[in-house]
């Protein structure tokens, strides 16, 4: 049996964070803290958020049955529970939170990163967590928890004994960052590359970088921010973190000019060797993962730890253990017949610049014999009134990475799919609900199968039943 985790947050600390009521004293010491029923664990403390569909309120007696020390409700809903619920009664559950959560920041005292950027956000996020649970207690975002509920929610959580913490923060209309990063509060703030998405909230790119420069706004002062150098629009951002706190900004890529640079890759199907140069120091080492856009993002992962001192060799080593992320490039074998193909999950989200690097991805992987590299891909949203145009222009990608069939749901990418080669439509329909079957069917021995779209697109669901019906190949751990 293993011991317990330390309490996470004292009820006296709970009441001055959060000027609150308690009803009665938690029912159990509080080791967590949960918006979510079906995720919840015994000693969570739940919070009842309203949602767009759901209101927490209406969970809270479920997350008491389940083991919920306490619930945070609003005062308006106090009475719905009766007299012995240990209830913390505060005017608005998400405000709590997020009062919580600049509490739990104010009393950590090791470095803090925050991330953003259109593309590489996550992976950027898992290499730092990754590479700094070497160095001692991490803490850092789960999944992609990087909106108004996800950023209080990661903070509050976050134990005293942190010693690193990493922050995701993302956006998807203007002015959107701002109140995260003065939550977060970082010592490091990352951009990684900045793209064409959201288009419909934005004029233009530009508009979208002046977003992501928000997040220089939270630095705490003298703080290093970390941009993509060989942007075109590297400039613009820089004069974001000149306006904030910055007192140091360093810049990466492949570029000269570059203070994190890149030297040399080696691209494998399966993992990437990286030389780099940081500061004028030589460093190689080995992601294990495949991508150019995952060795790009890497440098900003060696930036980071030059800015808060960190051990770079050890930093770097850690990198040969980095897997792709769920929904974001994992890959696996999954069993069909007396065969196998490989699936790679890119299912979480999608723009035109993560879409090339998934493609690009997928061509470098060999196919079986007989096998054929298939994409399958749903809308790219939020692209504006250009979104037809750039679902389009993804044609020369798909033959330049040699894609053999393209499975396509939604309405945008039929207009991929109608600017295709015959030989390379697989099938078409007008969502991924209706594509599910046609793929199921249409998969055989020795296919490479890359599944992404955007999160509205609902490409999840075409992942889940490959899993379903098709089981995965565990890996040799002789090979591991």
């Amino acid at each position: 049996m293993t011991a317990a985790s330390p309490a996470l947050w004292a009820p006296e600390a709970l009441v001055a964070a959060t000027g609150g009521l308690l009803t009665n004293p938690p029912a159990a010491p509080i080791r967590s803290v949960s918006i979510d029923t079906r995720t919840l664990e015994p000693g969570a403390l739940f919070f009842a958020i309203r949602g767009e569909t759901h209101d927490g309120h209406d969970f809270v007696p479920m997350a008491l049955e389940k083991g919920a020390a306490a619930a945070v409700v609003a005062r308006a809903h106090a009475g719905r529970y009766g007299a012995a619920a240990p209830l913390l009664v505060v005017e608005d559950a998400l405000a709590a939170m997020e009062a919580l959560g600049r509490a739990a920041r104010a009393r950590m005292r090791g470095p803090v990163i925050a991330v953003t950027g259109s593309v590489g956000k996550t992976s950027t996020k898992e290499m730092l967590r990754l590479a700094l649970s070497r160095l001692g207690a991490t803490h850092a975002s789960v999944a992609s928890y990087n909106n108004h509920w996800g950023v209080p929610l990661t903070l509050s959580r976050m134990p005293a004994a942190t010693e690193f913490g990493v922050f995701e923060i993302g956006m998807s209309n203007p002015f959107e960052i701002l109140p995260l990063t003065a939550m977060v509060r970082p010592h490091v703030a990352i951009v990684t590359t900045v793209a064409p998405v959201h288009l419909a909230q934005f004029h233009g790119i530009e508009g979208i970088t002046d977003a992501k420069g928000e997040i220089f706004a939270g630095l705490e002062p003298g703080g290093t921010a970390i941009i993509e150098g060989d942007s075109p629009l590297a400039p613009r951002l820089a004069a974001h973190a000149g306006a904030g706190r910055a007192g140091r900004i360093i810049r990466f890529g492949a570029g000269a000019d570059n203070d994190v640079r890149l030297t040399d890759i080696r691209l494998d199907p399966d993992f990437s060797v990286v030389a780099a140069t940081v500061f004028g120091t030589p460093v190689t080492y080995r992601i294990g993962a495949a991508g150019a856009h995952l060795a790009r993002n890497s440098l900003a992962v060696l930036a980071a730890a030059h800015a808060i001192g960190a051990d770079l060799a050890l930093i770097a080593l850690a990198l040969r253990d980095f897997g792709s992320v769920e929904g974001r490039g994992r890959r696996e074998t999954l069993r069909i017949g007396d065969g196998a193909f490989t699936l790679i999950d890119e299912s979480y989200n999608a723009n035109p610049t993560s879409m090339r690097a998934a493609l690009a991805v997928t061509g470098g992987i060999a196919r079986g014999a007989r096998g054929r590299r298939i994409a399958v891909l749903g809308d790219m949203l939020e692209l504006g009134p250009e979104a037809a145009a750039l679902h389009a222009g993804l044609a020369p990608a798909i033959l330049d990475n040699d894609i053999d069939l393209v499975f396509a749901a939604g309405p945008l990418m039929r207009t991929l799919y109608s600017v295709l080669p015959a030989e390379r439509r697989g099938a078409y329909a007008e969502n991924s609900e209706g594509l599910e079957p046609l793929l199921l069917d249409a998969v055989h021995h020795g296919d490479v199968v890359m599944v992404k779209g955007s999160l509205g697109s609902r490409m999840g669901r075409i992942v889940k039943a490959l899993r379903a019906r098709f089981p995965e190949i565990a890996a040799d751990p002789a090979e591991a």
